[in-house]
């Protein structure tokens, strides 16, 4: 079974574009060949391997031996982990590239084990800031398999070369904590667990670290150990920020077993200012439609910055050498188009929400703007799609156009009002209101509650409808 993208809407250094509030113009949102799309996932003949590959993607920050992982990586297959916390209830855009980085490496014909962190899940890795909340065994349960049926969209299950699901709580849960501390403990010594970038801040914090978060790294390390014992892995993938985690593992396995095993760490996510965007820095994107809507998601990627667009597309798409060498030409010829960023919308979204979500995504925005049929958009796009625009709450007996320009802010006064008219710059719902004494019909509010107001071209606000209670009158 080939991996496609979600036919369902259920279910992250880029730089975020300023932003006015206004929404984006439709013309910046057309749909790049929809026939074609999303880029079947296969990799680039045009390389002489998957290791060649994923340097030129930009994968690769920090990495043990290169000259070994390359051999190993163009070789004979090898199996290869990465873990997932389900300290949230869904996956986000720092978790995307490590699914897409590991079906590259499916596609190469190695074999992925996926690592829900049943176990260490429970405890959460420690963040730069503060002591994370611990969540309810039974909460961290049921994100397990919320994380799990998110991973299964993104690689193979089946045929020749099925990945294979897997959870640390098969076997840390049973373990004894002497047995822990005489089989696993004994081979860490505390001077070069202090010395861990994360643990290290934290401890020099007024915060500090509890003993829980601190022992994170030996969980990890126990997973990669086990996984080479059960699997025959030799090689972990994960974000760089996790390297100390990442080498854990790595010194654990040579420590006991004696062997040489590998680790990848893939660069950060970050925003403007080099923050992460995650989910402990608020600023998640996440990849559950219920958390963040494929409208949103989809113009996120949009308003990437041409200096970033070039580097999103190799990491989160499956596009070519040649065509991302395209699309880079456009970016330096043609940057008005934006062709880079359309295609780069269209094929993460289509990828991670499917096709139909990623066409509805742009018909709202083309439907706000007058292109398209503002009733056929569902509540929750709609939300989304205006949700910068201003907003004023007014009652079922005020529904004149005067009111409703003054109402919005969108003009000052009656007066003001009453020549946006006149001069043909009044809108409601994108149909024109010529009469200053215009009421408008109940009927024509969009999911029965709203209305989309526009003075000119661009100037647009939402009133939202009560219903006035009469029953004192």
């Amino acid at each position: 079974m080939s991996v496609t993208p979600a036919d369902s809407v259920d279910g992250v250094s880029v730089t975020a574009a300023s932003s006015s509030g206004a929404l984006p113009d439709p013309s910046t949102t057309s749909t790049p060949d929809p026939s074609s799309s999303p880029t079947p996932q296969r990799n680039d003949a045009s390389f002489s391997g998957i290791w060649e590959e994923l340097r030129w993607r930009g994968l690769v920050q920090v990495s043990t031996d290169e000259t070994e992982l390359e051999r190993a990586l163009d070789g004979e297959p090898i199996t290869y982990y990465c873990g997932f916390d389900p300290t949230a209830p869904s996956l986000h855009l720092g978790n995307l590239v490590q699914l897409l980085t590991m079906r590259r490496l499916q596609l190469a014909g190695h074999h992925p084990l996926a690592l829900v962190g049943g176990s260490t899940g429970l405890v959460g890795d420690p963040r730069p800031s503060a002591e994370r909340t611990m969540n309810t065994k039974e909460t961290v349960a049921e994100w397990v398999g919320y994380l799990q049926s998110q991973v299964r969209r993104f690689l193979d299950f089946e045929g020749e070369n099925p990945a294979r699901m897997v959870n640390n709580l098969d076997w840390t849960g049973p373990m004894s904590v002497i047995d822990f501390l005489r089989d696993v403990g004994k081979h860490y010594r505390v001077g070069t667990m202090i010395k861990k970038e994360i643990v290290a801040s934290r401890l020099n914090s007024d915060e500090g670290i509890s003993y829980a978060e601190f022992s994170y790294q030996i969980l990890q390390g126990m997973d990669f150990l086990e996984l080479h014992r059960q699997y025959g892995c030799t090689l972990q993938t994960g974000g760089s920020d996790q390297w100390g985690n990442l080498t854990s593992g790595t010194e654990l396995v040579r420590k006991v077993e004696g062997r040489g095993v590998h680790a990848i760490g893939t660069p950060l996510i970050t925003n403007a200012d080099g923050t992460k965007f995650g989910k402990s820095e608020g600023n998640a994107i996440w990849l559950d439609a219920a958390m963040c809507s494929p409208y949103t998601f989809y113009q996120f990627w949009l308003n990437r910055l041409d200096a970033d667009v070039v580097t999103m597309l190799k990491v989160f798409t499956f596009l070519d050498r040649a065509r991302i060498e395209e699309l880079a030409r456009e970016v330096t010829e043609r940057p008005h188009r934006r062709e880079a960023q359309k295609v780069l919308a269209w094929e993460v979204t289509a990828l991670v929400h499917g096709v139909a979500a990623t066409e509805a995504a742009i018909a709202a925005s083309a439907a706000v703007f007058g292109q398209g049929d503002l009733g056929a958009i569902d509540e929750p796009t709609w939300q989304a799609a205006t949700a910068e625009l201003p907003r004023a709450t007014v009652d079922d007996g005020r529904l004149g156009i005067v009111d409703l320009l003054v109402a919005t802010g969108l003009v000052a006064s009656n007066s003001e009002a009453r020549r946006t008219v006149n001069d043909g710059g009044a809108y409601v719902n994108n149909v024109k209101v010529t009469d200053v004494d215009h009421v408008v019909d109940p009927a024509r509010l969009l999911h029965e509650r709203y209305l989309l107001l526009r003075r000119g071209k661009r100037n647009q606000a939402v009133a939202e409808v009560t219903r006035e209670d009469r029953s004192a009158h």
